[in-house]
């Protein structure tokens, strides 16, 4: 008995036998049979964390910011990557709720009816993170794309400037690059500005396609005085761009990208930018999951952060 409330981390142990039975356990190898411990339980001490991908820099700090809360707690994380595709995150989700988790964290809030369905049906506490705009399954947490989008749009405007390209992914697979755009476009309009030209991109984030669309646009509308990129690596490959071809930024040009990475800031001139709060999105996602398992909270929470713009040197200040 004494030995299983050590491997259960329950009961009241001495820490003497406490290490002298972890030790022992350590140096047999013994490892816990949690599927067994679920058939008593029905549950298993897992947070199903459903995310579109680990190579884009923006969702490692998510999953920091999650491990940094479940640390604290009998709760471990394990990872599912969509890719970005519905039916890719319908089979994953599948998968992930046959092991019975304790909870689950999925980014975004748009889903396929099924995984929706499962979702709702799986009787545990799920938290969609990242995005606010819309009706969540239980509980969501993360900023308006929207707002994000709209509060771009004026700084652009309050910098002056009034001929506007936007650099992009293929936005049907991205809702929240999509809601932004939206947010971008909606409040240049009531300023009485049109976006002149856009240009889109598939595959992941990078310079070179930064450097590359930036040539493009600028070689079809040479007048634009003002770039606004979807995220902050093509942003970054277009800094560089205008950077070696000589322009004033941001006097002659100015631009913006979408995410606040540290890894830029060594650029030669600082990317203005917004910061996504994925750290604490992350963070407050594990939480809420912590406390509905423990009991101590029961009501489903809708929470959206304020991202934060930081000006650069890329973006005139108003």
């Amino acid at each position: 008995m004494t030995v299983s409330r050590v491997l259960r981390n329950r009961g009241d142990v001495s820490e003497a036998t406490r290490e002298r039975v972890l030790q022992t356990a350590k140096q047999l190898g013994y490892v816990p049979n949690k599927i067994a411990g679920a058939l008593a339980s029905s549950r298993v001490n897992l947070v199903a964390v459903i995310i579109p991908s680990m190579s884009n820099m923006v969702f490692p700090e998510v999953m920091t910011g999650i491990t940094q809360v479940l640390e604290e707690t009998q709760l471990q994380p394990v990872v599912g990557i969509t890719g970005y595709m519905p039916e890719k995150e319908e089979k994953v989700l599948f998968e992930m709720l046959s092991w019975r988790p304790s909870g689950v964290i999925i980014a975004g809030i748009e889903h396929t009816d099924a995984s929706r369905a499962m979702l709702r049906a799986s009787g545990i506490p799920v938290v969609e993170i990242m995005d606010t705009d819309g009706t969540p399954v239980d509980s969501m947490v993360g900023i308006s794309h929207r707002r994000a989008g709209q509060r771009m749009a004026e700084a652009i405007l309050k910098g002056g400037y009034r001929n506007i390209g936007f650099l992009g992914t293929q936005m049907a697979l991205d809702h929240r690059a999509r809601k932004r755009f939206e947010g971008f476009t909606e409040r240049l309009a009531k300023g009485g500005v049109e976006i002149l030209d856009k240009e889109f991109y598939s595959g992941g984030s990078a310079l070179v396609k930064g450097r590359e669309m930036t040539q493009a646009i600028l070689a079809r509308e040479p007048d634009l005085d003002f770039l606004y990129y979807s995220n902050d690596m093509i942003g970054a490959g277009g800094l560089m761009y205008l950077l070696e071809a000589g322009y004033d930024i941001p006097g002659q040009i100015g631009l913006a990208g979408f995410n606040g990475v540290n890894l830029l800031k060594g650029l030669p001139k600082e990317l203005a930018t917004m910061d996504a709060c994925r750290l604490e999105t992350g963070r407050r996602a594990a939480q809420i999951i912590a406390s509905r398992v423990e009991g101590t909270q029961t009501d489903p929470v809708s929470e959206t952060m304020e991202p934060r713009i930081t000006y650069g040197d890329t973006l005139r200040r108003p």
